[in-house]
């Protein structure tokens, strides 16, 4: 047989097809090329472009495809999966242009079948062919499915790099599917980081990547609330006066804090987030965090701030505030105290505190980090791209509003 020449002929196109029966029947692309007498360059270049990423990737692992096993029936659930010679007809529909309407009505099936079909099993370069669709669709049907962590050992290991660089498994799978939007084989879910990092037999990452995440726990626990001691501030603005316009973060600069504490009785750190931008300090207080050390170190950081990014702050009770008459004088800036046992008022500082366990573990001693140390890991937290920032850093969106005050 003579070399295929002329792609769009109706002879070359029945010859492709035939190329693609063999090498989804097990057939190599360089025996399937010889068996319908096309150049192997030539034959590769057509896989390439045409065929679904699942096939792609299950013939460079094994050197042909062979033939899955068909899925089995669910019982009680009527749904008649498209056949082969359903795909066929579709296959020869997109090839004469017919709407997608045409094509369900010919073989007795809803238009947007037919469109969810066409955009799932398309090649790279947009093709359609019966042949490849019906197999990348019955292995995708298969079961047991691989583990995709198992499946990928390139994508665990840049997992096991961003989350030692304190990502969540969240951002991770945010920041995979942004950068794989059509690629489904390029990403995974952050339940299926979980899984891979609480059960060891369900991925390749590392058995002590658990250490990386804000909890440091190997296993999940059931959420237990904490027990927090009431406030001792009658006389302070409680967080019902605070105005609405703090709720919906429309206007930056208003602030929520915390202490992160280290060992028992030992040094801790003051956090302030931004709550529009999610930009955070760090308060070093390395003796006490009695109330005039902490604000002692908030008027000394903040005041640094130009005075539209001091609109408010919001804390919860503990004592270590009791001078917070001083910080609104000095920062000419209100303190407005949660109600008790109610941390989710100040969710965003909560959250940020969580990621800065990565650095500041849970019983370590909190006074072998220096001011330079807490600046360091601010300014690595402030470099994270946060989804609810639409993926800016909390630096780039700081930047924005001391770059144009109109904006705030």
């Amino acid at each position: 047989m003579r070399p295929v020449s002329g792609i769009g002929s109706r002879r070359s196109v029945e010859q492709w097809d035939r190329f693609f029966e063999l090498v989804c029947a097990g057939a190599s692309v360089s025996a399937a090329a010889a068996e319908i007498g096309v150049a192997r360059q030539s034959a590769w270049e057509r896989w390439r472009n045409s065929a679904p990423m699942e096939l792609k990737l299950l013939q460079g692992r094994g050197g042909g495809l062979g033939q899955p096993a068909e899925c089995e029936q669910v019982a009680g659930r009527v749904r008649r999966a498209l056949t082969s010679e359903d795909r066929a007809v579709i296959a020869a529909g997109v090839r004469k242009k017919w709407t997608y309407a045409e094509i369900g009505e010919a073989i007795g099936r809803s238009p947007s079948v037919i469109c969810r079909e066409v955009a799932r099993n398309k090649g790279p370069d947009g093709s359609y062919h019966g042949t490849l669709a019906h197999a990348a669709a019955r292995q995708r049907r298969r079961r047991p499915k691989e583990f995709r962590l198992v499946a990928e050992p390139g994508l665990c290991r840049r997992i096991e790099t961003w989350m030692d660089e304190g990502w969540s498994p969240k951002l991770i799978a945010r920041v995979l599917r942004e950068e794989s939007p059509r690629m489904i084989m390029g990403r995974v879910s952050h339940e299926t980081i979980y899984q891979a990092l609480y059960v060891q037999t369900r991925g390749s990452l590392r058995k002590d990547l658990y250490r990386q995440l804000s909890t440091t726990r190997p296993r999940r626990q059931p959420r237990v609330g904490a027990k927090r001691t009431n406030s001792p501030y009658k006389e302070a603005f409680k967080i019902s006066q605070r105005p609405a316009e703090v709720a919906d973060r429309a206007v930056p600069g208003h602030w929520e804090g915390d202490l992160v504490m280290g060992t028992a009785g030992g040094v801790a750190v003051g956090t302030l987030v931004e709550r529009s931008t999610r930009f955070t300090i760090l308060l070093h207080l390395p003796g006490r965090h009695d109330a005039e050390s902490v604000a002692a170190a908030m008027i000394r950081e903040m005041s640094e701030l130009p005075e539209h990014l001091r609109q408010s702050l919001t804390w919860d009770r503990g004592t270590e505030l009791a001078r917070y008459d001083k910080i609104q004088t000095d920062l000419a800036m209100p303190v407005y105290f949660c109600d008790p046992h109610a941390p989710w008022q100040r969710g965003t500082n909560e959250n940020t505190n969580r990621l800065l366990r990565h650095w500041l573990t849970k019983g370590t001693d909190l006074s072998r980090f220096s001011a330079a140390d807490l600046r360091r890991i601010a300014a690595s937290l402030n470099a994270r791209p946060r989804p609810t920032l639409n993926m800016q850093t909390p630096a780039q969106a700081l930047d924005q509003l001391l770059t144009n005050p109109a904006a705030a």
